[in-house]
């Protein structure tokens, strides 16, 4: 049985947020702060801060995207309120 992960990641250097999903989180995550992922290769080290399981890979795709809308964003800054307050 496989599973992908959305997840989002915050930047220790400028502590933004930076929003994706995969099928091998540990791995994906060591490739962002080796510096192999152009788009975030000036912003590491990187940490993750929340991450979800889906069972395909296009309910993770819809839901990266849900969480990259201003809703979705309103959505995590909640469900995190703790963590970035």
């Amino acid at each position: 049985m496989s599973f992908f992960y959305v997840y989002i990641l915050q930047s220790l250097k400028d502590k933004r947020f930076y929003t994706g999903y995969t099928a091998d989180l540990k791995k994906r995550i060591k490739s962002y702060n080796e510096g192999k992922v152009i788009s975030t290769k000036n912003r590491t080290p990187l940490e993750i801060v929340y991450f979800e399981g889906c069972r395909n890979q296009e309910d993770a795709l819809h839901r990266e995207k849900y969480l990259k809308t201003s809703y979705g964003k309103k959505y995590v800054k909640n469900r995190l309120k703790n963590f970035l307050f």
